[in-house]
């Protein structure tokens, strides 16, 4: 089903059983694949591949005891150009993806989350709602990037990483006071199986090891590692971001 409302592009490519609401915009180029739902008011600009079995423009529901999904009215999903969403993926109304990002499959993005250019969601991932994501991000397979979080530019977070952001672990009504994720700064990397305790910040071209339990904040330029961590050595001077080939501020 597509809607009459709906402004698509002669160029679009659409696969089998579509359904598209009212006034999405696809520009041209865009390939969406079989399956595929595209909520109202979302916005796919040029160049953009939607793979089959994928829900776009999704707007949130609330539980009821959510204790940061704020029912508001959202803006349109925004996908800017030649932007890649994978299969199985589920991408919020309220969120917004710059030029060139890549969705790997069953991918979920929520509301209020900005993303990029050029940054990369690995298969499986989840990103929460009232995140913020740099460009040229690299999130790997199956990790949990929690509501309230900021990852700067250039920054790698491995499979299985874990973000947190309640210390009260859902006890207490003064919890909610208190809700923040963890904040990267640019350039710094999380080994996988790592994670990352409440209102942490991991400085810039901070490394974490493999298997470490953020407790403290973690300066910048130092590797990091155990349960919970200790500063091990300096970041070696031939990984630092501003002596790698691809590294553009």
């Amino acid at each position: 089903m597509i809607s009459e409302y709906a402004k698509i592009h002669d160029t679009v490519k659409l696969g089998h059983n579509i359904e598209i609401e009212e006034n999405v915009v696809i520009e041209e180029g865009a390939i969406i694949g079989n399956n595929v739902v595209i909520k109202k008011d979302t916005i796919i600009k040029k160049g953009c591949v939607i793979a089959d079995n994928t829900v776009l423009g999704k707007k949130p529901f609330k539980a009821s005891a959510s204790a940061v999904t704020i029912e508001k009215e959202l803006p349109p999903l925004e996908l800017g150009e030649y932007v890649t969403i994978g299969a199985n993926c589920v991408i919020y109304r309220g969120a917004k993806l710059s030029n060139f990002v890549f969705v790997g499959d069953l991918a979920s993005i929520r509301e209020d989350v900005e993303i990029g250019e050029y940054t990369i969601i690995g298969r499986g991932v989840a990103v929460e709602n009232q995140t913020k994501i740099g460009k040229r991000v690299k999130i790997e397979t199956n990790a949990y990037i929690t509501a309230l979080s900021t990852i700067e530019d250039y920054c790698f977070v491995a499979p299985e990483v874990t973000f947190t952001n309640d210390n009260f672990l859902g006890r207490t009504e003064e919890r909610k006071k208190y809700f923040k994720g963890a904040t990267l700064k640019k350039g710094a990397r999380i080994g996988a199986n790592s994670t990352i305790l409440p209102g942490i910040t991991i400085g810039e071209d901070a490394l974490v090891a493999a298997g470490s339990v953020v407790t403290k904040d973690v300066p910048s330029k130092k590797i990091v590692l155990g349960s919970p961590v200790k500063v091990y050595k300096d970041v070696p001077e031939e990984q630092l971001l501003e002596n790698q080939s691809y590294y553009n501020e």
